[in-house]
């Protein structure tokens, strides 16, 4: 606890290229080890390197409990993983044909994206993969991911567009309103597939620069409108998944 209060909670910084890890005065030892700049680095290896889904899949788990939450250390991983151009390695996971896999780099992706700058580059590389992760749509063979993999897809979805305008343009060219609105109105799809659908569906509608092409493209109003009775918006923007693999 003393080590970790080290670590002043700051709001993640837009203009910042790197975070400022804590110096130290020691090495490294037991625990601290976990998150240490060097770690970035073997975590990205094995992603890039390993073929057993199992190290993939906590690989990726690893990487997503690091980036849970404000602290510093947290703040510095996000930033490391884009240094060291490890975006694209855990982006390229999810087409992976392990579920499990899919799963874990869908977590990852959510807490790195709590970077502005993170953000921004999964708006703009991975939100094809994800929405083809989700079920319905054209295409062949159609997805069939169990409830959890298809919720945390879309809890991801929604913390990548929320202030982020292009990302949400990304996701209606990608056929991504047409599977939000089926998960919606099939009627086959559960209660917690259908809540998160229905926040990515809120933020995508609360673009109003989106309302004109949309409404072109044959969508209305009615389209986004579900009851959110039970959800809470602040499963997105500036949120993050702590759940450990």
């Amino acid at each position: 606890d003393e080590w970790f209060s080290r670590g002043k909670k700051l709001p993640e910084d837009p203009g910042a290229d790197t975070v400022d890890f804590p110096k130290r005065t020691t090495p490294a030892k037991g625990y601290e080890l976990l998150f240490q700049p060097e770690v970035v680095r073997i975590y990205i290896s094995l992603l890039k390197e390993s073929k057993t889904p199992a190290i993939l899949e906590a690989s990726a788990g690893a990487i997503q409990n690091l980036c849970a939450g404000s602290w510093t250390y947290g703040r510095y991983i996000r930033s490391a993983l884009r240094q060291e151009k490890g975006l694209s390695a855990i982006a390229d996971l999810l087409t992976h044909d392990s579920e499990r896999v899919v799963k874990a780099a869908s977590g990852a992706l959510r807490n790195l994206a709590v970077d502005l700058r993170n953000k921004e580059l999964i708006g703009k590389h991975a939100i094809p993969n994800l929405v083809k992760n989700l079920p319905g749509g054209q295409q062949t063979p159609a997805k069939n991911l169990p409830e959890d993999t298809v919720v945390s897809i879309l809890n991801t979805i929604n913390e990548v567009i929320v202030d982020n305008l292009e990302a949400a343009k990304k996701l209606r060219e990608t056929q991504g309103i047409e599977k939000l609105v089926v998960i919606n109105k099939s009627g086959n799809r559960s209660e917690r597939e259908v809540r998160a659908a229905a926040l990515v569906l809120q933020t995508v509608w609360g673009y109003k620069e989106l309302r004109k092409p949309l409404e072109k493209e044959g969508w209305k109003k009615s389209d986004f409108q579900v009851n959110l009775s039970n959800a809470s918006r602040t499963q997105g923007g500036n949120s993050f998944d702590d759940s450990t693999l």
